[in-house]
């Protein structure tokens, strides 16, 4: 069995998460993937498509195509799965015209309706999918999921001091850290000894936080996060962040750090408050936080071993192979893994998560999530 995956690039982070990461598992059932960067021209993606006609299965990740395109597409392939990672339906955080695009939502729905299969990384996206259209039986859920056993939890020596926090990401993320500016800088000056290891392409400054810069290496990333003692994420409360499937939080803690985020999207799924990390409302709850784990280093080894006995659990890449091979053999199956379910069936054991909103009937278009409580509602979109 052959699959084909149009993507963003074979070693772009999705690709190599979402995809890739199940590589031996797929060779195991019998399966060869070949990722392919979709080609940026239209006459280069009609060449793809045509060649589509040669695997088994076409995985089209995250990418929404003109319609004609992706009419072309779908003529073409046997199968076709549509895999994504983000709120795609929607411009990201830090657009200046908003999050609604008429432009990006039409071509989402498309992608859901036709394809034999979707695979969301968590059950907003498939939300999302369901009120496009998409039919319930072919929308599983997957999470992203990390490879843990490139991870080697490493605490620094007894009686090491100060404090560690760690933020892994890229330039454009790095934005939703430097928008908390004043928090970081109360930290800073609340927390005796504490600083900041930043992992990007890109550093800030701020003041009375000694920053700490290490330049991104897909080599070292996992090495350069168990030097930390604590990782730190914030995402703005917006419908393009209920989106994100918590990676970074991932890396934390399969490198044995506690976690300390906002209780936004994912997070209060992936971190136990008090278990294995904190999820801090306010700026007074996030410097008690932080200052809990600088000065009881015993809660931090406590908390360290629970964050990554919770990630090899469940979002482990040996925990989910089977429900992503599964996935694209049988597109429309029930999965009877706990770890894998069409949407709205059973969570991992002791993984609480949001209500799916299943038994609804199809939304009209274009539609919008409430940012209250993520319910649904009509809006008036703009044109992009």
């Amino acid at each position: 069995m052959k699959a084909l995956a149009l993507v963003d690039a074979p070693d772009h982070v999705c690709c190599r998460y979402r995809l890739r990461a199940f590589e031996p598992a797929l060779r195991a059932a019998g399966w060869t993937l070949t990722p392919q960067a979709l080609a940026r021209r239209a006459f280069g993606r009609l060449a793809q498509f045509a060649r589509a006609a040669d695997f088994d299965i076409v995985i089209l990740q995250r990418k929404l195509l003109p319609r004609w395109q992706f009419a072309l597409l779908r003529r073409s392939a046997r199968r076709l799965a549509f895999d994504f990672d983000d709120a795609v339906l929607y411009r990201d955080s830090y657009d200046p015209r908003g999050p609604h695009s008429r432009r990006r939502l039409g071509r989402f729905g498309q992608t859901v309706r036709g394809a034999d299969t979707v695979i969301a990384g968590n059950d907003f996206l498939a939300d999302c999918a369901l009120r496009a259209g998409a039919r319930p039986e072919r929308v599983q859920v997957i999470p992203t999921c990390i490879e843990t056993t490139r991870y080697q939890p490493n605490p620094r020596p007894e009686g090491a001091t100060g404090l560690e926090l760690v933020w892994i990401g890229s330039s454009s993320t790095l934005q939703g850290l430097e928008q908390q500016r004043a928090l970081w800088e109360r930290v800073g000056r609340e927390v005796p000894g504490v600083r900041l290891r930043v992992i990007c392409d890109r550093f800030p400054s701020f003041d009375g936080l000694p920053v700490v810069a290490v330049p991104w290496s897909e080599a070292t990333e996992a090495a350069d996060l168990a030097a930390g003692d604590v990782g730190i994420s914030w995402v703005p409360d917006d419908l393009w962040s209920r989106g994100k499937c918590g990676l970074k939080v991932l890396q934390y803690q399969a490198a044995g750090l506690p976690v300390i985020a906002n209780p936004v999207g994912v997070h209060p799924e992936m971190i136990e408050p008090g278990a294995s990390g904190f999820l801090p409302k306010t700026d007074d709850d996030w410097v008690d936080a932080v200052r809990a784990l600088a000065i009881d280093p015993s809660l931090r080894a406590r908390l360290r071993t629970a964050a990554r006995a919770s990630v090899d659990a469940y979002y482990s890449v040996a925990a989910w192979s089977s429900a992503f091979v599964t996935a694209l053999a049988e597109p429309g199956s029930r999965i009877p893994s706990p770890r894998s379910r069409p949407f709205g069936h059973a969570r991992p054991p002791g993984r609480p998560g949001r209500r799916p909103h299943l038994g609804m009937k199809r939304a009209s278009l274009p539609f919008a999530h409430d940012s209250s409580d993520q319910k649904h509602k009509h809006w008036e979109g703009r044109a992009e």
